[in-house]
C-alpha cells in the first residue's frame, strides 16, 4: 500500500494536539523516510525534537536543511536556520564558520568577522596554534580595506612557512596601496620580493625607486643584470655601481646592453670612464672598448673611431687602443684615419719593443708612401731592434724594387679588372747603396 503523506501529517498534527510528542515525532519521521527532501517537514521535526529534549538531533536536522540552501544559494534563509543551531548549540564551531561565510558572502563584513575572530579565540584557547592561524588568514581576506587584518594574514603564512602565499598577499597589498600610501605601498613590496627573490617587476620597481630617491644602498640591494633588463635608468644606475666595484666583466656587457637600449647614454657611459685614465687606464679602455663595440654593432663607426681617438689622446701609446681603432677603422672605411692610427701604432710597438709587429706596420707604410721620411724612419728602428745586420741595404732594397714589399691594403677592391700600376719612388738620400 503507498504510502499516504496527507494522511500522515494530518495524524501527526493530531497526536501533537494530544500532547503526545513522541508519536507526533514518529509520524513526522516517517514522512522524512519517505520524502527526506520536504524541508518544511524536516523543520518541524527539528523543532518538536527541541521540545522534547533531544537537541542532537534537533541540530542534526536543522542542519541539514541549513546546508541545503547554502549550498542553493538561498543565503538568508540558510542563515536563519543556522542561527537556530546555536541557539540550541552555541559553541558549534561547524555552524559559526558557516554563518561566517554566509555574511561574507552577503557583504555583512562585520559579522563575517565576529564569528571567525570567536573561532579563532576558541582554537587559541585550547591551544590549536594552527587552527587560530588559518582562522587570521581568513580574516584578512575578508575586507580589502582592513589593511592591518591583510598585513596580519600575509605574515601569519610566513610564519606557517607558506612563504609564496604570503608573498602573493604582500604583492596584492602593494597594488591596493599604491594610489593612498606610497611608503607603505613599497613597504609591502620589499616584503614580498624577500620572500619571492624571483620577482623580477618587483625588485625592478624597487630599484627604480632607490635609484629615483638616490639610495644607493637599497638599489645594489634588488639592482641585478636581469632586474635591469631593457631598461636604460636601471642599467646605468648598475652600470655606476659596476664601476665603483670594479665589476669589470659584468659591466661590459652592461655596458652592451645600455646602447642599445637607448644611444643617449654613450655619452653619459664616456663621461663615467674619464675619471678612470690617471688611475687605471686599462681598466678605462675596457669600458671604452665595450662603448665602441656597441656603437660599431649600431654601425656608428665614425663615433667609434672619435671616442678611440680621444682615449688615445688621453693615453698616448696605449697598444690595445690603436689595436682597436686600425679594427674600427677598417671595418668602417676609415681610410685616413687607418693609416694615421697604424703609424701611431707602429709608434707604440717599437716604444715596447715589439719589433716585428713594428716591422710588419712599417713595411707596409712605406709600401703606400715611400716618399714619407718617418716611415723609412719607422721601418729602420724595426730593423735595428731585430738586429738586421745591414739594415739600410735592405731598405734600399725594397724602396728599388729589388725586393719588393708586401703590403696589404684594406681599402683596394682586388676583384677589379684593372689596378693601378704603382709609381717607383727613389730612395732617401740617406740610404745606402
Amino acid at each position: 500500500m503507498a504510502f499516504d503523506r496527507e494522511d500522515t501529517l494530518k495524524n501527526a498534527e493530531k497526536l501533537l494536539r494530544q500532547g503526545r510528542l513522541d508519536a507526533a515525532i514518529a509520524e513526522y519521521v516517517r514522512v522524512l523516510e519517505d520524502q527526506p527532501r520536504d524541508w518544511n517537514t524536516a523543520n518541524t521535526l527539528g523543532d518538536l525534537y527541541g521540545r522534547a529534549g533531544q537537541p542532537d538531533k534537533a541540530v542534526n536536522e536543522y542542519m541539514r536543511i541549513a546546508d541545503h540552501l547554502f549550498n542553493d544559494g538561498f543565503y538568508p534563509r540558510a542563515a536563519a536556520i543556522y542561527k537556530k543551531i546555536l541557539k540550541i548549540k552555541p559553541d558549534d564551531e561547524a555552524t559559526q564558520l558557516q554563518l561566517g561565510e554566509l555574511s561574507a558572502r552577503q557583504g555583512v563584513l562585520v559579522d563575517a568577522k565576529s564569528y571567525f575572530t570567536i573561532v579563532a579565540d576558541r582554537r587559541r584557547a585550547r591551544g590549536d596554534a594552527a587552527g587560530a592561524d588559518e582562522m587570521v588568514v581568513r580574516l584578512g581576506s575578508l575586507d580589502p580595506s582592513d589593511i592591518e587584518g591583510r598585513l596580519t594574514a600575509a605574515r601569519v603564512l610566513e610564519k606557517s612557512g607558506e612563504t609564496i602565499g604570503a608573498a602573493i598577499r604582500f604583492r596584492e597589498l602593494h597594488a591596493d596601496l599604491l594610489g593612498r600610501n606610497k611608503t607603505e605601498a613599497l613597504a609591502a613590496l620589499r616584503e614580498a620580493v624577500r620572500l619571492n627573490p624571483d620577482d623580477r617587476e618587483g625588485r625592478a620597481e624597487l630599484a627604480r625607486e632607490a635609484v629615483t630617491s638616490g639610495d644607493v644602498d637599497a638599489a645594489r640591494t634588488f639592482l641585478d643584470a636581469d632586474t635591469a633588463a631593457g631598461d636604460p635608468t636601471l642599467l646605468f644606475a648598475l652600470l655606476t655601481m659596476d664601476l665603483e666595484q670594479g665589476q669589470l666583466d659584468r659591466s661590459r656587457d652592461v655596458i652592451r646592453q645600455l646602447i642599445a637600449a637607448d644611444p643617449a647614454y654613450r655619452d653619459r657611459v664616456v663621461e663615467l670612464t674619464w675619471p678612470m685614465v690617471d688611475r687605471n687606464p686599462s681598466e678605462a679602455f675596457a669600458y671604452v672598448d665595450a662603448t665602441v663595440d656597441a656603437m660599431v654593432a649600431a654601425s656608428s663607426f665614425a663615433d667609434g673611431a672619435s671616442l678611440l681617438k680621444k682615449f688615445v689622446a688621453r693615453v698616448p701609446g696605449q697598444i690595445p687602443a690603436l689595436l682597436k681603432l686600425v679594427e674600427v677603422c677598417v671595418d668602417g672605411g676609415l681610410e685616413a684615419e687607418m693609416y694615421q692610427t697604424q703609424a701611431t701604432l707602429a709608434d707604440a710597438y717599437l716604444s715596447a719593443g715589439q719589433a716585428a709587429e713594428a716591422r710588419v706596420i712599417a713595411e707596409d707604410l712605406v709600401a703606400r708612401e715611400p716618399w714619407e721620411a718617418a716611415h723609412i724612419d719607422r721601418f729602420r728602428r724595426a730593423l735595428v731592434l731585430l738586429k738586421v745586420s745591414d739594415p739600410d741595404t735592405l731598405i734600399a732594397q725594397r724602396l728599388s724594387g729589388e725586393v719588393p714589399f708586401t703590403a696589404k691594403d684594406h681599402f683596394v677592391d682586388l676583384s677589379a679588372t684593372s689596378l693601378p700600376e704603382p709609381v717607383a719612388a727613389p730612395p732617401p738620400s740617406h740610404a745606402q747603396p
